[in-house]
């Protein structure tokens, strides 16, 4: 019977046993480490844990944020998909918005967890950072952790994580800020690319769509079904041996909307434009180097490419490629859009402009090059009726001006800027209207003087040139009369001289 009498007696003999044991115990590590191999204890102690850990039915996917030294699709893809799953029981968020933003960015807090349902099965999203050990200058590591039953393995690897990629492309292009980048603007990175410092960038803030556009109706048609066309034939140009890319020429005179096309381009494609002036570039290693650095899903755009003299005519002699990049050559160019590495991205569109389609060398102008030539004419009715309707509101032809109106733009070279310089004057569309008939007019007139002009000096040299043929044919008469007289005077001196000089009687007779 245990008493506080033997107390002391008891606590002393159970530290003595426990030090026994404890020493024992040492001494059996100690041999083991001597005796057992490593590997073998390893073993042995996995097996231990194994045995004694109770069998979890989870699993977790780790998505970090890097593949080595790439970005991980996956975890960029769940980063945008999870700011859809937040829920209002979600504790911490993070927000930003830098200067260019339009709106707030939002994204979930480190230790915080989303859930997800997915055809009856749940899913828990949990974000996790690590801080960097022993002063390291690695920066944080960020990654996904994705927990679910085990038992539903092949159906989240074979179904919701393509569900996931799927839809955080969608809501990215959703959500896609167009940018206009440009060698000379200043480099900015907000956007997560990576352009070696060759491009800076700002956002595409043009208003133009192929709604807004003022262009025929059929021939905007035609480039919108061109359009996705392209974009839908990935498989086909892969089968076909072909470049995923296309190239258009926008010719025209100045103020006919080219630049308006190429912003409603990008806006409808949701593609970021690089603007390139050939005349920054100086070889074509050069020029390799600022393409190569352009992304997917991109438009390149050379501006007034007849301006530069390299591209104009290969036969004049000027771009005689020997093989060095010293300098930039249209070979080099060429090269580059149809040649070997035209192939180094996809989905990619080159767009040419020009005032002067007749200058260009025809290696630029087949198919493969530019595939489709597209002619920026003077402003139609069709177009006016666009104009018509995104300035003043006026739809259905529904003015007593418009017929007028028609039937001089027919008659008349007039621009669609031209025209809308004018339908900006007033927000009254009657004096907005009558200040175009007015000008449409002068115009017209002015169109006809150059023309009268025209047609006088061809009158006045047509009349001179008749004029020096009729005194031309006046000398040369003149001078076949004189030529016949003075033929006949020495045909007669030449009988009087022979009379003189031979005497009757000469030959005897």
């Amino acid at each position: 019977m245990f008493s506080p009498t033997n107390m002391p007696q008891s606590v002393s003999t159970l530290f003595s046993a426990y030090a026994a044991f404890a020493g024992s115990v040492m001494l059996i590590r100690s041999m083991a480490n001597e005796l057992i191999p490593y590997e073998l204890r390893s073993y042995l102690s996995t097996a231990i844990r194994y045995l004694f850990t109770p069998l979890s039915p989870n699993i977790t996917l780790v998505i970090d944020e890097h593949c080595g030294m790439s970005r991980n699709q996956v975890y960029d893809a769940a980063e945008i998909y999870l700011k859809t799953k937040i829920s209002p029981s979600t504790e911490r968020l993070k927000i930003g918005k830098t200067p260019r933003q339009r709106t707030f960015s939002v994204a979930i807090e480190k230790g915080e967890v989303v859930t997800d349902v997915y055809e009856n099965i749940k899913l828990k999203w949990a974000f996790v950072c690590t801080e960097p050990q022993n002063n390291s200058h690695s920066g944080e590591k960020k990654r996904f952790e994705l927990s679910f039953n085990k038992k539903y393995k092949e159906k989240v690897m074979d179904r919701y994580l393509p569900h996931v990629l799927k839809r955080g492309k969608e809501i990215k292009d959703e959500e896609k800020v167009v940018k206009l980048y440009n060698r000379e603007c200043p480099f900015n990175d907000e956007d997560g690319g990576d352009h070696g410092g060759m491009w800076g960038s700002i956002n595409l803030e043009h208003p133009s769509t192929f709604d807004t556009l003022a262009l025929d109706p059929e021939l905007k048609k035609m480039i919108v079904d061109d359009l996705k066309r392209f974009l839908g034939r990935k498989d086909f140009y892969k089968k076909v041996g072909k470049a995923w890319k296309r190239g258009y020429l926008l010719y025209g005179p100045p103020g006919t909307g080219k630049s308006s096309l190429i912003a409603a381009m990008a806006n409808y494609l949701k593609f970021d434009i690089y603007d390139l002036e050939l005349t920054s570039i100086y070889s074509n290693s050069d020029l390799r180097r600022v393409l190569l650095s352009t992304t997917n899903r991109s438009i390149l755009v050379i501006e007034d490419i007849d301006c530069n003299m390299e591209m104009r005519d290969r036969q004049q002699g000027e771009d005689q490629y020997d093989g060095s990049n010293s300098r930039l050559t249209l070979s080099g160019l060429l090269n580059f859009i149809d040649g070997l590495w035209s192939s180094c991205g996809d989905e990619r569109i080159i767009v040419f402009t020009t005032n002067h389609k007749d200058r260009l060398d025809s290696a630029l102008l087949r198919p493969g090059r530019m595939d489709v030539h597209i002619n920026m004419s003077y402003c139609t009715p069709q177009a006016f009726s666009i104009l018509a309707s995104n300035y003043l509101g006026i739809r259905d032809k529904n003015h007593y001006l418009y017929d007028e109106i028609e039937g001089l733009m027919e008659s008349t070279n007039v621009t669609p800027a031209e025209v809308a310089e004018e339908l900006m004057a007033s927000e009254n569309a009657d004096v907005a209207l009558e200040g175009l008939v007015n000008f449409l007019k002068r115009k017209y007139s002015e169109a006809n003087e150059v023309k009268s002009e025209e047609n006088g000096k061809v009158g006045d040299e047509e009349a001179k040139k008749l004029k020096t043929d009729v005194d031309e044919k006046k000398i040369v008469n003149k001078f076949i009369n004189r030529n016949r007289i003075l033929r006949a005077a020495r045909g007669v001196r030449r009988r009087n001289c022979g009379r003189r000089m031979v005497p009757q009687n000469f030959f005897g007779i």
